[in-house]
């Protein structure tokens, strides 16, 4: 049969062939998003590991946050955009910081929303 759908001889029901085969949506991004400059380690598998964010404040001051750990990653898509979300936390002398970092990867750019 040509096309995508077949039907079963008598029985009035269709079948589908290679429906559904967009990828799942993930809904709208929740959360204030701000552009970063971010530092990544590619692993030898082709995994892409955030490691350092650079941000500007509300007072155009550029601020580093260092030593990120990945809690989890997962490919997602919001309104049809392809991206990357990482969870992560990251501490230094003062504070701990809990943000979620976006890589849209078709504009190679990065993203976080924090926590």
């Amino acid at each position: 049969m040509k096309g995508d759908l077949c039907m079963t001889e008598g029985s009035g029901r269709m079948f589908g062939i290679g429906v559904n085969t967009e990828k799942a949506e993930s809904g709208e991004i929740r959360g204030r998003q701000e552009d970063i400059a971010c530092g990544c380690w590619f692993t030898s598998q082709g995994n892409t590991l955030p490691k350092c964010v650079k941000y500007q404040d509300a007072e155009g001051m550029i601020h580093s946050v260092t030593n990120i750990q990945v809690l989890y990653s997962e490919r997602k898509n919001y309104c049809g955009i392809p991206m990357m979300l990482y969870s992560c936390r990251a501490e230094d002398e003062e504070r701990e910081y809990r943000f979620r970092l976006l890589f849209h990867l078709e504009e190679c750019r990065w993203k976080i929303i924090w926590t």
